[in-house]
């Protein structure tokens, strides 16, 4: 996996996979509008990893604002295979950024409103601020999560907040299952070479810079050739054959967030929409 960071010492962490059911990818049509600047506005740096605020399609100015990370880079470890996490009291703070990556202060977590290793990698924070009171302080919009499965040849950043670094490649493909070690996750979102993503970026927004909508989230990357153990995670297709890609990095897809958060901003897995796991 992709590794989170501990202090200024490199720590072996996980980085996860997508959340839904593989689905035919299609290219995209090159011929669509020019790419959106993309930077890092609206993104945050953890103590060991990258995320992000982020809002749904449908979230309000005085929603709770929501920061999206790796379920690998909550404050108390990683969570087991089968593991859920649902409205845990947290009082983490994350360093917001502005464009260029500066520091602008300070916000904090008030609960984990949802962490998983399962299926995916993914962890979401209900901040005790609110949209307007964030865009109020420090200029700063949310990222807005895309709530369509990503396609094939879409042109991506990956933008990590801990390291200030944009990785710019496209979506090679997706995994059916991505396994690591004791933890399994499905329809992975897979990046061509040019994303050589580091420890610390666990977490990063996956920004399509056509829309600067977030489509994924970063997680991990096979270092050294290893067959599906930590840090190197193997593909497994649908019918169990075992592909090993030294050197390709992965990232869980995020549309199915958005399914699973109801009005007022509040993380439900219990909505009759959320296909992810259940507490």
């Amino acid at each position: 996996m992709n590794k989170p960071l501990v202090g200024a010492a490199l720590s072996l962490l996980l980085l996860g996979a997508a959340t839904a059911p593989a689905t035919a990818a299609t290219p995209r049509d090159r011929t669509e509008a020019a790419a959106v600047a993309v930077n890092f506005a609206g993104t945050v740096a953890l103590s060991n990893c990258s995320g992000s605020v982020v809002r749904t399609p449908t979230s309000q100015p005085n929603d709770p604002a929501l920061v999206l990370t790796n379920g690998h880079c909550i404050e108390s470890g990683f969570p087991e295979p089968g593991e859920v996490i649902s409205n845990q009291p947290s009082s983490r703070s994350f360093t917001l950024l502005s464009a260029s990556g500066s520091r602008l202060g300070t916000v904090r977590a008030g609960k984990i409103a949802y962490a998983t290793m399962t299926d995916t990698d993914v962890a979401v924070y209900q901040l005790t601020r609110t949209y307007a009171q964030i865009q109020s302080q420090y200029g700063i919009s949310a990222l807005t999560l895309n709530d369509a499965h990503p396609v094939q040849g879409t042109a991506i950043k990956v933008v990590s907040g801990y390291w200030k670094r944009i990785y710019s490649c496209n979506v090679d493909g997706f995994a059916y299952r991505l396994k690591e070690g004791d933890w399994i996750w499905k329809d992975s979102l897979r990046y061509t070479p040019a994303c050589n993503t580091i420890g610390g970026t666990s977490g990063s927004p996956v920004i399509d810079t056509t829309t600067n909508k977030v489509v994924a989230v970063n997680n991990t990357g096979n270092e050294s050739g290893g067959r599906c153990t930590v840090n190197n995670p193997c593909e497994v297709d649908e019918n169990g054959t075992v592909t090993v890609r030294q050197g390709t990095n992965y990232a869980q897809q995020t549309y199915p967030l958005v399914a699973c958060i109801g009005p007022g901003n509040q993380f439900d897995p219990t909505l009759p929409t959320c296909t992810l796991p259940k507490p």
